[in-house]
Protein backbone atom coordinates (compact mmCIF):
# COMPACT_ATOMS: atom_id res chain seq x y z
CA UNK A 1 0.00 0.00 0.00
CA UNK A 2 2.94 2.42 0.59
CA UNK A 3 3.47 1.93 -2.95
CA UNK A 4 0.42 3.07 -3.94
CA UNK A 5 0.59 6.17 -1.95
CA UNK A 6 3.98 7.10 -2.91
CA UNK A 7 2.59 6.53 -7.14
CA UNK A 8 -0.13 8.48 -6.43
CA UNK A 9 1.84 11.25 -4.82
CA UNK A 10 3.71 11.34 -8.31
CA UNK A 11 0.88 11.70 -10.29
CA UNK A 12 -0.59 14.44 -8.09
CA UNK A 13 2.57 16.74 -9.02
CA UNK A 14 3.49 15.67 -12.56
CA UNK A 15 3.33 18.37 -14.86
CA UNK A 16 3.42 18.27 -18.58
CA UNK A 17 2.24 20.36 -21.57
CA UNK A 18 -0.23 22.47 -21.78
CA UNK A 19 -3.76 21.26 -21.88
CA UNK A 20 -7.31 22.19 -22.62
CA UNK A 21 -8.39 22.84 -19.29
CA UNK A 22 -6.37 24.04 -16.21
CA UNK A 23 -7.48 22.40 -13.06
CA UNK A 24 -4.78 23.43 -11.15
CA UNK A 25 -6.89 25.58 -8.97
CA UNK A 26 -9.39 21.85 -8.04
CA UNK A 27 -5.73 20.44 -7.04
CA UNK A 28 -5.32 23.43 -4.63
CA UNK A 29 -9.21 23.00 -3.10
CA UNK A 30 -8.35 19.31 -3.09
CA UNK A 31 -5.43 19.46 -1.27
CA UNK A 32 -6.44 21.82 1.18
CA UNK A 33 -9.49 20.00 2.35
CA UNK A 34 -8.80 16.46 0.81
CA UNK A 35 -6.60 14.13 3.35
CA UNK A 36 -4.11 11.43 1.35
CA UNK A 37 -7.15 8.69 2.64
CA UNK A 38 -10.09 10.56 0.88
CA UNK A 39 -11.61 11.97 4.08
CA UNK A 40 -13.00 15.30 3.00
CA UNK A 41 -13.31 18.40 5.31
CA UNK A 42 -16.60 19.42 4.51
CA UNK A 43 -17.25 22.16 7.40
CA UNK A 44 -14.11 23.40 7.04
CA UNK A 45 -15.10 23.82 2.66
CA UNK A 46 -18.07 25.39 3.86
CA UNK A 47 -16.48 28.07 5.69
CA UNK A 48 -14.71 28.83 2.96
CA UNK A 49 -16.28 28.42 -0.41
CA UNK A 50 -15.18 31.00 -3.15
CA UNK A 51 -12.24 29.17 -4.71
CA UNK A 52 -14.70 26.18 -4.90
CA UNK A 53 -16.90 28.11 -6.56
CA UNK A 54 -14.21 29.92 -8.64
CA UNK A 55 -13.38 26.40 -10.25
CA UNK A 56 -17.28 25.85 -10.71
CA UNK A 57 -17.64 29.06 -13.00
CA UNK A 58 -14.61 27.78 -14.90
CA UNK A 59 -16.16 24.63 -16.01
CA UNK A 60 -19.39 26.26 -16.75
CA UNK A 61 -18.22 28.70 -19.06
CA UNK A 62 -15.35 25.78 -20.44
CA UNK A 63 -17.48 22.88 -21.40
CA UNK A 64 -15.56 20.63 -23.72
CA UNK A 65 -15.54 21.11 -27.80
CA UNK A 66 -16.01 18.71 -30.42
CA UNK A 67 -12.31 18.99 -31.15
CA UNK A 68 -11.16 17.61 -27.79
CA UNK A 69 -9.68 13.98 -27.37
CA UNK A 70 -11.58 11.80 -25.56
CA UNK A 71 -8.34 11.63 -23.06
CA UNK A 72 -9.28 15.18 -22.41
CA UNK A 73 -13.15 15.51 -22.58
CA UNK A 74 -12.87 12.00 -19.94
CA UNK A 75 -10.83 14.29 -17.49
CA UNK A 76 -12.93 16.97 -17.33
CA UNK A 77 -16.26 14.96 -16.86
CA UNK A 78 -14.40 13.34 -14.09
CA UNK A 79 -13.17 16.26 -12.19
CA UNK A 80 -16.50 18.15 -12.87
CA UNK A 81 -18.68 15.12 -11.32
CA UNK A 82 -16.08 15.33 -8.38
CA UNK A 83 -16.22 19.14 -8.22
CA UNK A 84 -20.22 19.59 -8.29
CA UNK A 85 -20.98 16.34 -5.78
CA UNK A 86 -18.62 18.16 -3.29
CA UNK A 87 -20.66 21.24 -4.22
CA UNK A 88 -23.86 19.60 -3.09
CA UNK A 89 -22.74 17.87 0.18
CA UNK A 90 -21.30 21.37 1.00
CA UNK A 91 -24.80 23.14 0.06
CA UNK A 92 -26.56 20.60 2.76
CA UNK A 93 -24.06 20.60 4.82
CA UNK A 94 -24.16 19.01 7.69
CA UNK A 95 -25.17 16.07 6.56
CA UNK A 96 -24.98 12.25 7.73
CA UNK A 97 -25.01 10.68 3.96
CA UNK A 98 -25.60 11.96 0.37
CA UNK A 99 -28.73 9.63 0.49
CA UNK A 100 -30.40 12.11 3.05
CA UNK A 101 -30.44 14.42 0.23
CA UNK A 102 -34.11 14.50 -2.00
CA UNK A 103 -32.58 13.39 -5.35
CA UNK A 104 -29.22 13.86 -4.74
CA UNK A 105 -28.09 12.54 -8.49
CA UNK A 106 -31.28 13.58 -10.39
CA UNK A 107 -31.57 16.95 -9.43
CA UNK A 108 -30.45 19.42 -11.80
CA UNK A 109 -28.35 21.93 -9.72
CA UNK A 110 -25.85 23.04 -12.36
CA UNK A 111 -24.90 23.92 -15.81
CA UNK A 112 -22.19 23.29 -18.18
CA UNK A 113 -22.23 25.63 -21.28
CA UNK A 114 -25.60 26.47 -21.00
CA UNK A 115 -27.19 23.57 -20.12
CA UNK A 116 -28.66 22.36 -17.03
CA UNK A 117 -27.52 18.84 -15.50
CA UNK A 118 -27.47 16.34 -13.16
CA UNK A 119 -24.50 13.98 -11.71
CA UNK A 120 -26.55 11.34 -13.44
CA UNK A 121 -26.09 13.34 -16.69
CA UNK A 122 -22.83 13.29 -16.20
CA UNK A 123 -22.20 9.53 -15.19
CA UNK A 124 -24.67 7.57 -17.59
CA UNK A 125 -25.20 10.28 -20.71
CA UNK A 126 -21.32 11.03 -20.45
CA UNK A 127 -19.19 8.80 -18.77
CA UNK A 128 -20.25 5.58 -19.36
CA UNK A 129 -20.64 5.58 -22.80
CA UNK A 130 -17.60 6.48 -23.49
CA UNK A 131 -16.24 3.00 -22.45
CA UNK A 132 -13.51 2.63 -20.07
CA UNK A 133 -14.60 1.18 -16.63
CA UNK A 134 -11.71 2.68 -14.84
CA UNK A 135 -14.05 6.07 -14.34
CA UNK A 136 -15.98 4.04 -11.61
CA UNK A 137 -13.08 4.44 -9.21
CA UNK A 138 -12.53 7.94 -9.90
CA UNK A 139 -15.97 9.28 -9.29
CA UNK A 140 -16.78 9.67 -6.25
CA UNK A 141 -20.38 9.36 -4.80
CA UNK A 142 -19.20 10.77 -1.22
CA UNK A 143 -19.47 8.07 1.24
CA UNK A 144 -17.40 5.89 2.77
CA UNK A 145 -17.68 2.82 0.46
CA UNK A 146 -17.33 4.86 -2.61
CA UNK A 147 -13.89 5.03 -4.10
CA UNK A 148 -11.66 7.48 -2.26
CA UNK A 149 -11.48 10.64 -3.60
CA UNK A 150 -7.92 11.75 -5.09
CA UNK A 151 -6.61 14.82 -3.47
CA UNK A 152 -5.26 15.81 -6.77
CA UNK A 153 -6.96 16.94 -10.04
CA UNK A 154 -6.93 14.46 -12.82
CA UNK A 155 -5.03 15.12 -15.51
CA UNK A 156 -5.32 14.43 -19.03
CA UNK A 157 -1.48 13.92 -19.34
CA UNK A 158 -1.94 11.51 -17.11
CA UNK A 159 -5.04 10.28 -16.53
CA UNK A 160 -4.43 6.80 -17.76
CA UNK A 161 -2.07 6.28 -15.15
CA UNK A 162 -3.85 7.75 -12.44
CA UNK A 163 -7.38 5.57 -13.72
CA UNK A 164 -5.10 2.59 -13.01
CA UNK A 165 -3.41 3.57 -9.68
CA UNK A 166 -7.26 4.32 -9.24
CA UNK A 167 -8.14 1.04 -9.53
CA UNK A 168 -5.43 -0.51 -7.86
CA UNK A 169 -6.25 1.40 -4.50
CA UNK A 170 -9.80 0.94 -5.13
CA UNK A 171 -10.10 -2.78 -5.79
CA UNK A 172 -6.75 -3.40 -2.85
CA UNK A 173 -8.40 -1.55 -0.26
CA UNK A 174 -10.04 -4.32 2.26
CA UNK A 175 -12.74 -1.97 3.10
CA UNK A 176 -13.87 -2.45 0.32
CA UNK A 177 -13.54 -4.98 -1.61
CA UNK A 178 -12.01 -8.04 0.42
CA UNK A 179 -10.14 -10.33 -2.17
CA UNK A 180 -8.64 -14.20 -1.60
CA UNK A 181 -8.19 -16.62 -4.44
CA UNK A 182 -11.07 -18.60 -4.56
CA UNK A 183 -13.51 -16.17 -3.17
CA UNK A 184 -14.00 -12.45 -3.28
CA UNK A 185 -16.15 -10.38 -1.66
CA UNK A 186 -16.44 -7.12 -3.71
CA UNK A 187 -18.08 -3.98 -3.78
CA UNK A 188 -21.34 -2.70 -5.54
CA UNK A 189 -20.59 -1.20 -7.97
CA UNK A 190 -19.39 -4.19 -9.42
CA UNK A 191 -22.77 -5.40 -9.74
CA UNK A 192 -24.87 -1.72 -10.32
CA UNK A 193 -22.75 -1.42 -13.69
CA UNK A 194 -21.75 -4.95 -14.23
CA UNK A 195 -22.73 -4.39 -18.01
CA UNK A 196 -19.60 -1.98 -17.87
CA UNK A 197 -17.38 -4.37 -17.21
CA UNK A 198 -15.95 -7.43 -19.18
CA UNK A 199 -18.06 -10.75 -18.95
CA UNK A 200 -17.67 -13.63 -16.77
CA UNK A 201 -14.28 -14.88 -17.13
CA UNK A 202 -12.95 -11.78 -18.75
CA UNK A 203 -14.32 -10.18 -15.62
CA UNK A 204 -11.71 -12.00 -13.41
CA UNK A 205 -9.00 -11.40 -15.62
CA UNK A 206 -10.21 -7.46 -15.29
CA UNK A 207 -9.85 -8.11 -11.54
CA UNK A 208 -6.62 -9.76 -11.74
CA UNK A 209 -5.21 -7.07 -13.51
CA UNK A 210 -5.21 -4.62 -10.83
CA UNK A 211 -5.41 -6.72 -7.40
CA UNK A 212 -2.28 -8.18 -5.20
CA UNK A 213 -3.96 -11.19 -5.03
CA UNK A 214 -4.25 -13.76 -7.66
CA UNK A 215 -7.93 -14.52 -8.26
CA UNK A 216 -8.72 -17.88 -9.41
CA UNK A 217 -10.34 -18.26 -12.86
CA UNK A 218 -13.94 -19.89 -10.71
CA UNK A 219 -13.93 -17.90 -7.45
CA UNK A 220 -17.02 -17.80 -5.03
CA UNK A 221 -18.59 -13.95 -5.62
CA UNK A 222 -20.47 -11.91 -3.05
CA UNK A 223 -21.05 -8.26 -2.44
CA UNK A 224 -20.31 -6.62 0.24
CA UNK A 225 -22.64 -4.01 2.06
CA UNK A 226 -21.96 -0.24 0.83
CA UNK A 227 -21.90 1.99 3.25
CA UNK A 228 -23.61 5.18 2.42
CA UNK A 229 -21.86 7.10 5.69
CA UNK A 230 -20.05 10.60 4.75
CA UNK A 231 -16.39 10.39 3.86
CA UNK A 232 -15.59 13.22 6.34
Amino acid sequence: MKRFLFCSLLLCFYTASAQTIDHSRWTKILQTYVAENGVVNYKGLQGNQKSLQNYLIYLAENAPQENWSKTEKMTYWINAYNAYTIQLIVDNYPTESIKDISDPWEQTFFEIGGKKMSLNTIEHEILRPMGDPRFHFAIVCASESCPKLLNCAYESNTLSDQLDQAAREFINDPSKNNITESKITISKIFKWFKSDFPKEDAFIRYLNKYSAISISSDPKINYKTYNWSLNE
